[in-house]
């Protein structure tokens, strides 16, 4: 099919545009809010060449993997403004959004996916400054480049911008989910990075630049949001635009420096020494425990509302150990999907591999996930099971990285330096063990049936 064919495939099993009411996607996955779920084909979502996987959850998200899913989206959206006229599809997921169903709606999962709306549309810029960065240092290490030359400046400047000023784009995004104005939420990120705070002294102590970190900037961000909502209420129309920015920002400058700041480094503290203490006290125990875990994370989508961690973590202590043991999830995948692909004799089994693995490869698992071994079962498990040692050995050596991006092979470039080994090592250790376990345990070719 072309992406156009898939795309209008894939409305048609929607129930067409007039039956939907929103959507987006990304890095591998269509979201789709629909009007009247029972017009929704899901048993047969699955059977249209080209989609990998379907998930039903608050939203219905149909796995078309990396790359594809933008030009496929693109012309999904093509195909539901001509078919659907003037509809305006905001005001419709507004009208939708009341009538949602409540099922794994706990406030835990909730506030998850809040937290992962404000990080996923970061995620590209955030691979895209940690690649350049870690290009930059392998290149300067390998002495290929002169580590004082115009150039390496100009590379590391481009590379680490975004984590100098992430703090602003964060609370643009908080405002953004909770109902506030960007350029508010990002004066939230401002207050809490803005150098000149150093100068300000309170209960004997000056105020240090960036305490509190992203979570003191998630909450500014919301209080503000928050303080801008009700103060709309009361005030007066012909004054709104004056008064209520300006009483928002004053209250919550005041409550950030004064609370928020603190309070985010308490939590931030917590979460941070929290982690350490688990990685160190348990080990590769630890390691292989949260190895393990991570891929139903990834099913449900969860694991987006990590991504605050790892950068939490890499702005108190400088590095991510967490990052390199839960990147392990997607080599045992990796593992596993080899395994198969030695032991079946479908081709079509063989062909749904060979077109995923790339992307498992490259840090991207979710095409194997619900293309492969999820669908298949068993291979789900021992691929976690293949995950769990390599996260054994990533703790066991303290492996961590510099900043956050894809994991499998691209992280290596992120990797501390004295380390990379060890990653690469550990790398191989899930790649192995997810496809010792897998051929052995996991997989027998009559689980394969609907690759018929």
């Amino acid at each position: 099919m072309t992406n156009r064919e898939l795309a209008a495939a894939i409305l048609r099993k929607f129930g067409g545009a007039g039956n939907i009411t929103s959507y987006e996607h990304c890095m591998t996955r269509l979201r789709v809010k629909v009007a009247d779920e029972s017009l929704v084909e899901k048993a047969t979502m699955k059977d249209i060449d080209g989609v990998i996987g379907f998930v039903e959850d608050d939203t219905y998200q149909v796995i078309l993997g990396p790359g594809k899913v933008n030009k496929v989206t693109e012309e999904f959206g093509k195909l539901v403004a001509e078919d659907g006229g003037d509809i305006d599809l905001k005001a419709r997921a507004a009208d939708r959004k009341a009538e949602l169903k409540k099922k794994n709606s706990t406030p835990v999962k909730l506030l998850l996916r809040r937290i992962a709306n404000i990080f996923i549309p970061l995620i590209p810029a955030l691979i895209a400054s940690g690649l350049i960065t870690g290009f930059t240092k392998f290149f300067v290490q390998a002495g290929w480049l002169n580590g004082e030359s115009d150039l390496v400046m100009m590379l590391s400047v481009i590379g680490s911008g975004l984590f100098a000023y992430l703090g602003i784009l964060v609370g643009v995004n908080a405002a953004k989910e909770f109902g506030g104005s960007p350029a508010l939420g990002g004066l939230a990120g401002i207050l809490i990075i803005n150098p000149a705070i150093g100068d300000i002294a309170l209960f004997g102590e000056n105020l240090l630049p960036g305490r509190g970190g992203l979570i003191g900037v998630l909450i500014a961000a919301v209080f503000m949001a928050f303080v801008e909502k009700n103060v709309r209420k009361i005030m007066p129309q012909a004054i709104d635009i004056i008064f209520t920015p300006t009483i928002a920002l004053l209250v919550t400058g005041l409550l950030t420096y004064t609370v928020f700041m603190p309070v985010g480094g308490f939590i931030s503290d917590i979460i941070t020494k929290g982690l350490l203490s688990l990685i160190e006290v348990g080990g590769i125990g630890a390691g292989f425990v949260l190895g393990a875990t991570f891929l139903p994370l990834v099913v449900t989508g969860l694991h987006q509302g990590l991504t605050p961690v790892h950068l939490e973590l890499i702005n108190s202590i400088g590095d991510d150990p967490l990052l390199p043991i839960l990147a392990m999830g997607g080599a045992g995948q990796v593992g596993a999907a080899f395994a198969i692909f030695f032991k079946t004799k479908k081709a079509k089994l063989k062909r749904a591999i060979g077109g995923s693995l790339p992307a498992g490869i490259l840090g991207i698992g979710e095409p194997l996930i619900f293309g492969v071994t999820l669908p298949l079962g068993r291979p789900f498990l021992t691929a976690c099971l293949g995950a769990g040692f390599g996260g054994a050995f990533q703790a066991h050596f303290d492996v961590a990285t510099f900043a956050i991006g894809v994991s499998g092979v691209p992280l290596i470039f992120l990797v501390n330096a004295g380390e990379i080994l060890y990653y690469v090592l550990g790398l191989l250790i899930a790649y192995l063990a997810g496809f010792l376990l897998t051929y052995a345990f996991g997989f027998k070719d009559e689980m394969a049936s609907e690759f018929e």
